[in-house]
Formats: C-alpha cells, structure tokens, sequence
C-alpha cells in the first residue's frame, strides 16, 4: 500500500512508484473526483505537447553587428 502525508499547507507528494505507474511527469494535471462513499479517484490528465506551444516567446530576427551600430548611432542623435 502507498501513502502520502498532507503538509500544513495542504499539499502531497505522490509516491514515486505511483507517479511511475501513472506515467505522470512535470506539468500533468491530476483531477481528484469525490466517490459517493467518500474515498477520492485520483485521474490524471496528461500536458498533450501541443499545449506547450507558445509559452516561450519567439526567437527574433537575428541582427548584424552594423544594424546593432546603426541603431546605436541614431538612438544617440535623438538625445
């Protein structure tokens, strides 16, 4: 039998034979659903890749060093 301990502020750590089985990783979502007799039905929701898309910024357009030059010297005449 596995077991967790809930700490003061209410979290676990899933056991990691459990999360092994479950084949549960870094960013799965887990939904518990409350049973009629009031034990709990631990489901997990896997992060299809897919979902991942967008949540780093796009790389930008790479820049020669006479661009970086050029903006430099116009960013100076403004002042």
């Amino acid at each position: 039998m596995m077991h967790a301990t809930l700490t003061s502020k209410g979290q676990i750590t899933l056991p990691k034979d459990l999360r092994e089985k479950l084949g549960l990783t870094t960013g799965d979502r887990i939904e518990f659903i409350l049973e009629e007799d009031h034990g709990v039905r631990l489901v997990a929701r896997h992060t299809p890749v897919s979902r991942l898309k967008g949540m780093l910024p796009r790389p930008q357009k790479p820049v020669s060093l006479e661009e970086m030059d050029r903006a430099i010297q116009e960013g100076s005449r403004k002042e």
